[in-house]
């Protein structure tokens, strides 16, 4: 039966059931991604010395395995009294926004090191990084704390079923107001990166040397988190619009998963392939490794020109 066809009782529990749906998704993919990187978790942050990166990987990787499940028990999955629907659901928006901030510094930390360790490059970055910490709590203050502008109800749709809801007072204009200056330093963040791997690439280029591996996979990730959190930025002002319940839950259930696997991934793949790289001796961290900053010249002739030797880097 089409949706608009149904009636009030019918809708909601079409809409309850694409939640418990969605929530059983969410926990299956946080839960398959944790096992599938437990191994290496173990190897590269258990078993190293701890480094800057260590520490937003372990916040990023854990805080965001705690979001999936708040979201994902939120709204039906099972009984929640409306209070606790409420705080739950200020967690979530809170917790995301921290979450995109911490997001933002990893990417800020690789461009620092991308840029040859430049404490200007760092300071005018984590600088303009303050304004947007202030946007995320206006709009959680102003958007989402607010009970005039959002409020929880619970409904009881049978006698043995219950869900919380959500009730949007406002339109969503003001979440695209705000939206746009956090886009706008993701702009400058992507093209920033942009801009260090089209001179590594000319610099290559005219020594006729291939690209670094290290450095076209990190710039790979900012763009990558650039179209991910400008859907992320999309789907807040989506959620205060009147959407089809389908598109509202599918949106939700990206909006629930996909920040929280790519950001921990983006880090721990880059030292996945640093491990794995033939040329490299895994013995300091690999912000300060000299194996993605400069070309390695993999054979040299001795001095009487009479052996090959390889040069094998010191990475970290």
């Amino acid at each position: 039966m089409p949706y608009n066809f149904m009636s009030t009782l019918e809708q909601s529990l079409y809409a309850l059931d694409w939640n418990n749906n969605t929530a059983v998704v969410i926990i299956t993919l946080i839960t398959y991604e944790y096992l599938l990187q437990l191994e290496k978790e173990v190897t590269f942050v258990w078993k190293r010395q701890w480094s800057v990166m260590t520490y937003l990987y372990l916040v990023v990787r854990y805080f965001g395995i705690v979001l999936a499940m708040v979201c994902a028990v939120w709204g039906g999955l099972i009984y929640l009294p409306e209070a606790v629907s409420y705080g739950m659901l200020l967690f979530m928006q809170w917790g995301f926004s921290v979450y995109f901030c911490l997001a933002e510094v990893v990417l800020i930390w690789r461009l620092y090191v991308l840029y040859n360790q430049s404490k200007l490059i760092l300071y005018v970055l984590l600088g303009l990084l303050l304004p947007v910490v202030a946007l995320y709590v206006v709009m959680d203050a102003f958007l989402w704390s607010r009970p005039s502008a959002l409020s929880v109800q619970e409904v009881m749709l049978t006698p043995n079923v219950t869900e919380c809801t959500t009730i949007h007072h406002i339109g969503p204009m003001p979440a695209i107001y705000i939206s746009i200056p956090i886009i706008c330093y993701d702009i400058l963040l992507v093209v920033l990166a942009i801009a260090v791997l089209g001179k590594h690439l000319k610099e290559r280029k005219e020594a006729r040397l291939k690209p670094n591996t290290y450095l076209v996979m990190i710039v790979r990730y900012h763009v990558i988190y650039f179209v991910l959190n400008l859907a992320s930025q999309a789907i807040m002002a989506i959620l205060w619009a009147h959407t089809p319940i389908v598109v509202l839950k599918l949106v939700l259930l990206y909006k629930d998963t996909a920040p929280l696997i790519i950001v921990p991934r983006f880090i721990i793949s880059i030292w996945d392939t640093h491990a794995n790289d033939k040329f490299v001796h895994n013995s300091v961290a690999f912000e300060e490794c000299v194996c993605w900053t400069s070309p390695p010249q993999l054979e040299q002739p001795d001095i009487d020109g009479s052996e090959i030797r390889k040069e094998v880097h010191t990475c970290p």
